[in-house]
């Protein structure tokens, strides 16, 4: 089921900026990556200790530091002491149920998303918190575990494809943030595909299956919205907002950028839309599938009524009735029960009821 709320939170009567992972820990250990590039050169390799991503800070190059496992607080704060990021940004990276946000420091920028991705084991969408910090010259990510949608960007830096080896962090930032962006829209051509089957089955045959797969799905959009809506302030901000670490020659791509949010808001809002209707349409199949049924209990009802009602009469213990000394009284009864029900049947095939 949907959770609204975290698994843990955080002890009470801690002072601001105390760092308590609240979440779940989705890996054993903690993984550090680094990705040092510029137009011409690329380096990317595993750093076993956290020292060793503070010589990246004040190269001319740009960085991308990645670190997946956020349990570990240790490295967080180590890492954040180092780059001189404040101990209560520190604190809503290793909080987990922050809502998608930006912060603006002196020095950096805080950009937390959602991001998507489906579990093999249980087939279900899950949402995992990012958090992102762009400073002059480097980028630095947070993720709850290993994997991830970035893999395309590191392709795109190695073959220096493209003008990501040209341009500086604010466009890694750019990059990264797409990429989250742009997977919201394979899970809504997914989304797509199930709904379009589940109509077939709505037309069809409606099944409580059926009902439990849309009540599943309006779930998981609901989800989505949550980790969209936000985020169109996110990128909105950072295309408005005047600030020395995002140059002017990025601002086309985070209008683009935004405008492929809101082209996934209303497609949420739209899959949330058909998702009520085919609520509605089970209901009025289901009770449409009743109907029927108690229209067919009524029709036999009504044809066994005066039957039963002649069964009744000629049923009593009475001794003197006449028709019984006739010889023929029998069949003409048969004949007679026979004439009823073929008289209701026509009566109701006439009333377009059968």
């Amino acid at each position: 089921m949907l959770r609204f709320t975290d698994r843990t939170a955080k002890k009470p009567g801690l002072s601001p900026g105390t760092l308590v992972h609240v979440g779940e820990k989705k890996i054993e250990k903690a993984r550090i990556t680094v990705i040092d590039y510029d137009e011409t050169t690329i380096t990317e390799k595993y750093v076993e200790t956290v020292e060793g991503c503070f010589p990246f800070k004040d190269t001319p190059t740009v960085t991308w530091i990645n670190i997946d496992g956020l349990h570990d607080v240790d490295i967080i704060e180590k890492i954040g002491g180092h780059f001189d990021v404040h101990p209560l940004i520190l604190e809503d990276i290793v909080h987990t149920g922050q809502r998608p946000k930006r912060e603006n420091m002196e020095g950096y920028i805080l950009i937390i998303l959602k991001m998507l991705y489906l579990d093999k084991e249980t087939n279900r969408i899950v949402t995992e918190q990012v958090s992102l910090i762009l400073g002059s010259n480097y980028v630095i990510t947070f993720q709850e575990a290993a994997g991830d949608i970035f893999d395309p960007i590191r392709e795109r830096l190695r073959r220096k494809k493209g003008r990501i080896r040209r341009l500086g962090a604010d466009y890694l930032a750019y990059a990264l943030i797409d990429a989250v962006v742009d997977n919201y829209f394979v899970f809504l051509e997914k989304y797509g595909d199930q709904i379009e089957s589940l109509e077939e089955e709505l037309t069809t045959d409606p099944q409580q299956e059926t009902l439990n797969a849309i009540h599943t799905l309006k779930q998981e959009l609901i989800m989505l919205r949550r980790s969209v809506w936000p985020l169109r302030e996110v990128i909105g901000g950072l295309e408005r907002e005047e600030s020395p670490l995002i140059h002017d020659n990025i601002s086309v791509f985070l209008r683009d950028l935004y405008d492929h949010t809101i082209q996934v808001i209303d497609s949420v809002e739209t899959l949330s839309e058909v998702l009520s209707g085919m609520q509605d349409l089970y209901l009025s199949s289901v009770s449409n599938k009743m109907n029927e049924v108690m229209k067919v209990l009524t029709i036999f009802a009504s044809i066994f009524i005066p039957l039963t009602f002649m069964a009744g009469i000629y049923g009593m213990n009475f001794k003197f009735m006449p028709e019984l000394e006739i010889k023929w009284a029998y069949p003409a009864l048969w004949v007679a029960m026979i004439t009823v029900t073929a008289g209701l049947l026509l009566f109701f095939r006439r009333k377009k009821w059968l």
